[in-house]
């Protein structure tokens, strides 16, 4: 368990962030200028706080008031920044045990790094390197693991080839990770936890599944990263057509794909935008998924549209409209209608383990 508590201004900027980071990644999600840098430098012991409490397992590493401030080399924090930072005349195994040799093979099987061990950082993908530059972290056995944007740089080849090794990494390990990044299909895909900052301050934390699809979370992370995280279960292929049948406690989905083994659990985005919400059961239409859902949350917008909360049995869904189809629909909380979702509105980014 990671326990932050911590305040930091820089000009007019002022950090104020309280929050706990279990096992697992806790996404630190937000707009660029939000303070999500300066916050994992203060966990790391890059910038110094001027108050509060850091605390790793029970360890403080900081603490303004008892005037505790570790220095970086002691903290056991292992970061991975956004460029790999590898040392281009060492091999891969050279970077890998440069700062310790923790847990070596397994390490090396998780992230798939075998094959790779003998080369050096010039002849790696850029998915690659970033491989290598998260195994070096973890042989020195940290306590945290801090990710800065580490996929930033990457194409979106390149990430949906690293992404099964950070579910992997989040599935196998005990290690609480906090990962920064502004890119919302990574959060859905890898978060168990989610810390939303808006200008230096916690704008909603709580898990994955909970925070994405809130209404009012809406204006903070912008109408394009709005969208539910659900947890299915593949119950079947529909093979001829290419079609993946994914269950949930809200009913059905069918999407493009294999995706995944029978029974396995897929986590699957469903973008706001891309749900279409009606109050009878639709007619004669192109779109394969039809949920009945009750509207928990209605959220007005400050532009024409309006983020509409809703629950699928046990799990919740968004969707947005116009303000003025809210109005024509008499869109009300407690009201029982029908979200309409396209296969293709769910793209492989938004699908993971």
């Amino acid at each position: 368990m990671l326990e932050i508590d911590v305040r930091k201004s820089q000009g007019a900027f002022q950090l104020n962030a309280t929050f706990e980071a279990p096992d697992g990644v806790t996404a630190v999600f937000g707009r660029s200028g939000s303070g999500k840098t300066t916050l994992v430098n203060a966990i790391a012991g890059l910038v110094t706080p001027d108050a509060g409490r850091i605390a790793v397992d029970g360890t403080v590493i900081f603490d303004a008031s008892r005037r505790i401030n570790l220095p970086p080399q002691k903290r056991r924090v292992g970061y991975v920044f956004q460029d790999a930072r590898l040392f281009p005349h060492m091999t891969v195994y050279q970077n890998l045990t440069y700062g310790g040799r923790h847990d070596a093979e397994r390490v090396i099987d998780i992230l798939g790094l075998t094959q790779l061990l003998g080369r050096r950082p010039a002849g790696l993908s850029g998915g690659e390197r970033q491989r290598v530059a998260l195994g070096r972290a973890l042989m020195c056995d940290p306590q945290v693991l801090l990710m800065d944007e580490p996929l930033a740089a990457l194409d979106a080849q390149r990430k949906s080839e690293i992404l099964p090794y950070f579910e992997r990494l989040r599935d196998e390990t005990r290690i609480p990770i906090v990962y920064v990044s502004h890119d919302v299909s990574e959060v859905a895909r890898l978060a168990t936890t989610v810390i939303v900052l808006d200008v230096g301050q916690v704008a909603v934390a709580g898990p994955v599944g909970q925070v994405l699809s809130r209404a009012d979370v809406v204006p903070v992370i912008g109408t394009r990263a709005a969208g539910a995280v659900i947890v299915t279960k593949v119950a079947g292929r529909l093979l001829d057509d290419d079609l993946t049948e994914l269950q949930f406690s809200g009913g059905r989905l069918v999407l493009p794909g294999q995706l995944g083994e029978i029974g396995q659990h897929v986590r699957v985005r469903i973008p706001a935008q891309d749900v279409i919400l009606s109050r009878d059961v639709p007619g004669n239409m192109s779109a394969l998924n039809v949920l009945p859902v009750t509207i928990t949350q209605i959220n007005p917008g400050r532009g024409p549209g309006v983020a509409v909360g809703l629950k699928a049995g046990d799990d919740h869904l968004l969707a947005r409209v116009t303000r003025r189809s809210a109005g024509r629909m008499e869109l009300a909380v407690g009201q029982q209608l029908y979200a309409i979702i396209k296969a293709t509105a769910v793209g492989p980014q938004d699908i993971g383990t």
